[in-house]
C-alpha cells in the first residue's frame, strides 16, 4: 500500500495514502469537538483515522474510547496498520469497518458521550462527481446524506450526548436542519477564516441531544496571524512558532 507516516505529536504516528489522507479540517474538528477524560467517542466516516487518532497525542484529556466508524476497507485497512505501527491505544483507538447508516447491532444505542464526523461536502447534484471512488465517496453525498450522518449520531448518543461536524459555510441551513430534524439541537458555531477580512471557509457546529433552543455563535476562528499561522492555529497544529524563511 502506497503511502507514508504523518507525525501527528506525542509519538502518534498515522499511515496515510493518496486515497485516504488528512487536511486542517480534520484538526480543526478534533479541537472543536474536545472529548472529556472518560468520554466513550465515536467519529463517523473516519477515513483514515485522523480526528480520533488527535485525541489521543496529550496531554489534553482523552476519551477512554474512540470508535472510528469508515466504510471503505482500504481506509480501515490503513487504520489497522497504524494501530499497529504508530503508538495508537490498543482497546481504546478502535477501527470499525460498516456502514454507518447500519449500526444498530454493531454499536450499542445511547452509549457515546460524544459523536464526530467530518461529511462530505457536496450534496445531490452538485458539482461533478469524482472520476475515484475514494475520492467520490470523501467528497459527494453518494454513501451517505447530511440527513444519514445526523440519524447515526442521534442513534449512537446519550441524552445530553453532543455530535460535532464540520462543513461548508453554504451549507450552514442544511446543517441547522438535518441536526434539529434527528432531535440533536444546535448548541454552538465557529466559523473558520482564512484571515480576518476572508469569508468563510469552514463551519464548526455542535448539537446536542435532548439539548434546549439556544445557539451560541463563538467568534471566530482565524487561520493566518503575522508571519503564518495565527496563535490559535499555532496551538492546535502543536507548533510554539512559525518557521523563519530558510529556516532560521
Amino acid at each position: 500500500m502506497e503511502g507514508h507516516y504523518e507525525e501527528l505529536g506525542g509519538g502518534i504516528r498515522l499511515w496515510v495514502t493518496p486515497a485516504h489522507k488528512f487536511g486542517a479540517d480534520a484538526f480543526l474538528l478534533a479541537d472543536f469537538a474536545s472529548p472529556r477524560a472518560g468520554d466513550r467517542a465515536a467519529d463517523l466516516g473516519s477515513g483514515c483515522g485522523i480526528v480520533p487518532a488527535l485525541w489521543f497525542r496529550g496531554p489534553e484529556p482523552a476519551p477512554r474510547e474512540a470508535v472510528a466508524v469508515e466504510i471503505q476497507e482500504a481506509a480501515c485497512a490503513q487504520m489497522a496498520r497504524s494501530l499497529a505501527e504508530g503508538n495508537l491505544p490498543a482497546g481504546r483507538f478502535v477501527p470499525l469497518c460498516a456502514d454507518l447508516r447500519e449500526l444498530r447491532g454493531r454499536l450499542p444505542a445511547g452509549g457515546f458521550d460524544l459523536v464526530t464526523c467530518n461529511p462530505p461536502y457536496t450534496g445531490p447534484g452538485g458539482g461533478l462527481l469524482s472520476a475515484d471512488p475514494a475520492g467520490r465517496i470523501a467528497r459527494h453525498e453518494t454513501a451517505c446524506t447530511l440527513a444519514d450522518v445526523s440519524a447515526a449520531a442521534r442513534y449512537l448518543l446519550r441524552y445530553g450526548g453532543r455530535f460535532c461536524l464540520c462543513h461548508r459555510p453554504e451549507r450552514l441551513a442544511d446543517v441547522i436542519c438535518a441536526l434539529r430534524e434527528a432531535g440533536l439541537e444546535p448548541k454552538r458555531l465557529r466559523l473558520v477564516q482564512q484571515r480576518p477580512a476572508s469569508a468563510p471557509w469552514l463551519l464548526l457546529a455542535e448539537g446536542r441531544r435532548g439539548g434546549k433552543p439556544g445557539l451560541r455563535v463563538e467568534p471566530p476562528l482565524i487561520v493566518e496571524g503575522e508571519g503564518g499561522f495565527s496563535p490559535e492555529l499555532l496551538r492546535v497544529y502543536r507548533k510554539k512558532e512559525n518557521k523563519k524563511e530558510g529556516g532560521r
